[in-house]
């Protein structure tokens, strides 16, 4: 081990003294691979973003090569489990000190960001956020960049959205964590400022979750709309439940984010999620020509499977990397990245994005969709959008 990624170890592993000492850089030659350390949930519960976010790398890597300004960009992969934020920091330090990882990336839950944010700090090393959703991580370490989503930011537009459709009275319906909360706080404040009533704000709990007697309250006090959060992965399960407790029958109206209808999830949800309107910074079916080229491509190498929304923030997460690299030659120095990242615009699968210079949080397009029938196949049509919308915070 040389004398930098000794010192660079110790810094990273050591006490509240490494914290604040003065970190000296990990130097790297031309012909030295950039390291990424890519931690994703590639077993439990929320696999299917780990499985999202990976093909995602390495359909980029597979379009654009596997070296950038004259270095070769080496994926590891470590699988977190998606549930135990000790075990992301513990892989994180790991990756930054025995691996030499230049770029930790991947988060798919909030918790497990927080986890591994420290280290970033300690280490200097550009972290890339492309799943985790709750507005504050990027507050959590000057060397955090986001390539995915806030939940505030797809919220707010179906909050809005309700209001000037003759929507009155509202249940939200989350996970109880982060991002749940969040989207909780930014509906009921955004709702309720357009006139709208809140009757009740229920917050299920993130793991197993059983929604029978949480959607008994819902058609017990009967509001006219069902606002609902939860993970990447759980929608499936929540939509047949409103469905087959007779809540549609009701007349009580079933709008959501994104999240609830993940793609990837949309051929197994199937008829049910007809007419649902839902929020979000993509969807498979959206019409721009690079959008198709992707989803063909996705499709092609993963057995037909549609990408996700937590793809793009891999595939994006992807390109930031690559474009920093060419904006600093080559040299992936910790700080020099992350100068490089800031304020980077390009257009994504998903339409025009930026990465905010001063927040390192990410600016995009958001969409109105419908689910819809195609091909015998039901997709997430857009048919409004707020353009170039920032995370309004909490």
């Amino acid at each position: 081990m040389t004398h930098v990624n000794a010192q660079r170890r110790h810094l990273v592993l050591g006490g509240a003294a490494a914290a604040t000492a003065s970190l000296v850089p990990m130097t790297s030659f031309a012909a030295d691979p950039v390291k990424v350390g890519l931690i994703v949930p590639m077993s439990g519960p929320f696999a299917s973003t780990g499985r999202q976010i990976e093909a995602a790398v390495k359909l980029y890597q597979k379009k654009h090569g596997d070296s950038v300004a004259g270095r070769k960009v080496e994926i590891i992969l470590k699988d977190d489990g998606g549930v135990a934020p000790d075990m992301t920091k513990r892989l994180a330090q790991e990756l930054v000190t025995r691996e030499g990882v230049q770029v930790l990336a991947g988060f798919g839950l909030t918790p497990l960001a927080f986890a591994a944010s420290p280290v970033a700090t300690q280490s200097k090393t550009p972290m890339i956020v492309m799943a985790a959703a709750t507005s504050v991580i990027v507050k959590r370490s000057p060397f955090i960049v986001r390539t995915g989503f806030t939940l505030p930011q797809v919220t707010a537009p179906m909050a809005d959205w309700a209001a000037k459709n003759n929507i009155k009275s509202v249940i939200t319906f989350v996970a109880d964590y982060g991002p749940g909360i969040d989207a909780e706080k930014v509906f009921v404040k955004r709702f309720m400022a357009a006139g709208g009533n809140i009757v009740e704000s229920i917050r299920t709990p993130l793991l197993n979750p059983d929604y029978a007697p949480f959607l008994k309250r819902v058609k017990d006090s009967k509001p006219e709309a069902l606002f609902v959060f939860v993970p990447s992965g759980e929608g499936a399960a929540l939509i047949k439940q409103f469905h087959e407790r007779g809540l549609d029958a009701d007349g009580i109206r079933l709008i959501c984010t994104g999240d609830v209808l993940d793609d990837d999830l949309m051929v197994s949800i199937g008829q049910v999620s007809k007419g649902v309107v839902s929020s979000h910074h993509y969807s498979a079916a959206h019409p721009s020509p690079e959008n198709k080229e992707y989803v063909e491509s996705f499709a092609r190498d993963n057995g037909g499977r549609r990408p996700n929304f937590h793809s793009v923030g891999g595939y994006d997460g992807m390109h930031l990397i690559y474009e920093a690299l060419k904006k600093t030659g080559g040299d992936s120095n910790g700080e020099k990245l992350l100068a490089a990242m800031k304020g980077l615009s390009w257009t994504s699968v998903r339409g025009p994005i930026t990465i905010d210079a001063d927040t390192r949080d990410i600016i995009q397009d958001v969409y109105i969709r419908k689910s819809e029938e195609a091909n015998g196949q039901m997709w997430n049509v857009e048919f409004d959008k707020i353009t170039q919308f920032k995370d309004p915070g909490v």
